[in-house]
């Protein structure tokens, strides 16, 4: 019974991994520029933050979801703005300079940013509440098992839809020249930097006086 809870798990990180974001095309972008294990160093820090937020909503931790939800302008001006900031380096990025920023550091430093500005959105929290709520959080909250299993799920559902936006791009890499990922990369910015306009006019509309 409680591998039922696995597999829900996998359909929720799944789910809700798979509308594309501004991670979506974070993955996007550095699987074209610097190749998959980038993309997927990318994925797997937004998997890594929304098993955080699975714990939170699994195990019912309070304290921290309710510090969360009450600093939330904070996090969403570091977030909104840490966006305009990828934003405008992407748009003036180009693959002959990037190809020299393609070792592990540049992989460890993916995986820290990418998990940082996932965290900075407290509607993944607000969202996976109301997910585990419509699939009994009472009953997952009875069992530490159930709750384990649904976690571990979440990560790796998060985490297959990554691999495979991932894989995806990297097929049709070799087919872009030059030209074409200078054009990605700045409609990928400018999508960026649309996603951080609306993070922080989400401040003026919720938080600012008016």
């Amino acid at each position: 019974m409680e591998l039922l809870y696995l597999l829900k798990g996998l359909a929720v990180g799944f789910l809700l991994a798979v509308p594309v974001g501004p991670i979506g095309v974070l993955c996007i972008r550095r699987t074209l520029a610097h190749g998959a294990r980038r993309g997927i160093a990318t994925g797997l820090a937004a998997a890594s933050a929304d098993m955080m937020y699975g714990i939170i909503a699994a195990f019912g931790l309070s304290l921290v979801s309710d510090f969360i939800l009450a600093q939330q302008f904070w996090f969403r001006l570091i977030g909104g703005s840490f966006l305009l900031a990828i934003g405008v380096r992407t748009f003036f990025a180009h693959p002959e300079r990037e190809i020299f920023n393609n070792g592990s550091n540049g992989h460890t430093s993916t995986y820290l940013g990418t998990f940082i500005l996932t965290l900075t959105n407290p509607m993944t929290m607000i969202a996976f509440a109301a997910v585990f709520a419509s699939i009994g959080i009472a009953e997952i909250r009875g069992s530490t098992l159930a709750a384990l299993l649904l976690v571990i799920g979440v990560f790796f559902g998060s985490l297959l839809w990554f691999m495979l936006l991932t894989e995806t791009v990297h097929l049709f890499k070799e087919k872009l020249s030059t030209n074409g990922i200078v054009s990605i990369n700045r409609a990928s910015g400018i999508l960026i930097f649309v996603f951080g306009i609306i993070a922080l006019g989400t401040l003026w509309l919720h938080f600012l006086p008016n």
